[in-house]
Parts: C-alpha cells; sequence; structure tokens
C-alpha cells in the first residue's frame, strides 16, 4: 500500500500541526508514514536529531519494535477494530508511565480503503486532551471523565456537564462513541489500571480501589473481560518485559 499524494492527500497538511501525532500502518501493523509531530516526539524520547534516520528506525516498524509489549498489545487491539472496519472514536488515554511524566490524550483511528471497498490499512491521530478541539459538544464530558474517574459518575451528571437532557445525552454519546458513557467509563478505567500494574507496585485491591472499581472482585472479572487475563496475570507477563524496555530506551538515549 504505496503512499502517494494521490492516496494520503492530507500527509502534507498533516505534517504543519504541531500538537497531532498521525500516523499510517499496514495491515500487518507496520508503520507506512507518520507526520512531522511523531517524529519529533520519537526524536525527543531516543536522543536523535537526524530526520532521515528517525523515520529509517519508525518506518516498516511494528509497535513491537517502538513500545513495550503491554502497549503494543493495546494498540494492536485499537488497529484490529479498524481493520474490522470500525472506528476507535475519541479513546482517551494516559501516555507515559505511570508514575512518571504523563499526559493524557485522545486517540482515533481508522480503517483504510482500497478502490474495491476493501481494508488495507489503518490510520490514526492523537493530541493531548486539553487541547482537544473544545467545539465538540462531548469535549468538557471527555476532561469530566478524565478528572473524576476514580469516583461514582452517573449518566445524569455527564448529562449536566455536557448541558443535555439525560436521554439526549445517552443517545448522543453512543452515536459519537459507539459505546455506552458506562462502557466508555469502564474502558477508560481499565486501561489506567493496566498502566498502574505495569508501572507500579501498588496490590491487586488498591488498583481496583484507585481505578474506580468497588472492589477487587468486580475489578477482576472486568479486566479479565477486556485483557484476557486477571490482573495479576497481566502483570506477572508484561511487568519484566517493560522494565527491560525502559532499561534498553534508557541505554539509547545515553
Amino acid at each position: 500500500m504505496p503512499l502517494t499524494g494521490n492516496t494520503f492527500g492530507l500527509a502534507e497538511l498533516l505534517d504543519a500541526v504541531d500538537d497531532v501525532l498521525a500516523w499510517v500502518k499496514d495491515r500487518e501493523g507496520r508503520y507506512l508514514w507518520v507526520n512531522r509531530a511523531f517524529q519529533l516526539r520519537y526524536a525527543l524520547e531516543h536522543a536523535t536529531s537526524n530526520r532521515k534516520s528517525v523515520e529509517k528506525e519508525i518506518l516498516g516498524k511494528t509497535d513491537y519494535d517502538l513500545s513495550p509489549a503491554f502497549l503494543a498489545d493495546s494498540f494492536r487491539l485499537d488497529d484490529e477494530q479498524a481493520l474490522a472496519g470500525k472506528r476507535v472514536v475519541d479513546r482517551i488515554e494516559r501516555v507515559g508511565e505511570f508514575h512518571g511524566p504523563a499526559q493524557w490524550y485522545v486517540t482515533n483511528k481508522i480503517p483504510i480503503f482500497d478502490g474495491r471497498g476493501r481494508v488495507v490499512g489503518t490510520a490514526g491521530l492523537t493530541r493531548a486532551l486539553p487541547q482537544v478541539g473544545r467545539e465538540s459538544k462531548f469535549a468538557l464530558v471527555i476532561e469530566y471523565l478524565r478528572d473524576h474517574f476514580q469516583e461514582l459518575v452517573t449518566n445524569k451528571q455527564l448529562a449536566a456537564v455536557s448541558k443535555m437532557s439525560l436521554r439526549a445525552f445517552e443517545r448522543q454519546f453512543l452515536a459519537s462513541f459507539h459505546l455506552t458513557p458506562q462502557k466508555y467509563l469502564r474502558r477508560l478505567r481499565l486501561g489506567i489500571a493496566s498502566r498502574a500494574l505495569i508501572y507500579g507496585n501498588d496490590s491487586l485491591a488498591d488498583v481496583a480501589l484507585n481505578c474506580g472499581f468497588g472492589d477487587q472482585s468486580h475489578f477482576t472479572r472486568e479486566f479479565r473481560r477486556q485483557f484476557g487475563r486477571t490482573p495479576r496475570e497481566y502483570r506477572e507477563h508484561y511487568k519484566s518485559g517493560a522494565a527491560v524496555f525502559r532499561t534498553k530506551s534508557a541505554g539509547s538515549k545515553q
């Protein structure tokens, strides 16, 4: 799936946007194109200044080459949704180590079709949450969920934040995100919990409570449903690999 001005005419435009990371991948998850902001982020994290060298290090690689395995698995799950013809809409996620520098981002992904209507790859973009377009009627709702995910949040509260009636809010939220507000909140909590399991040392019970789950049993059920592993299995499977990846990344900066 070669990228040309005809097949991806927005490339030059997205290169000019400093606060948006954008990319295109093939069906196997290999990066075919990334915008300038993506390259600059990668160069900053890897202490690289040569743009051609950065492109060489990224293009043709997958997330498994560039990120810890647990993050790459998460990215791939989203990619598989897009490859199935679905969209990932305004997924809020925390980028950066759980106890280190981190930022809230909003990610969107879409499938890419060829002339015959076949899905041949995916495209995506992500940007820092405080700068997400506030023209969106759900921008304040997304920020509210980010700031209050540890608490009991009702649809009535979210409707009030959005200045809609409860019925209109629930209907329009589902139409926009393809998830109910409570399912969206649950996925947000599970994503945050997955990072806490890898980058932190809190007990499973504390992770559950800190991420808004009523008890550890509820947390374990929902976590296994989302990730296919219990929280304990997830931590054991990924934590050593994340530590090795951080050590390698630190070595590349020296």
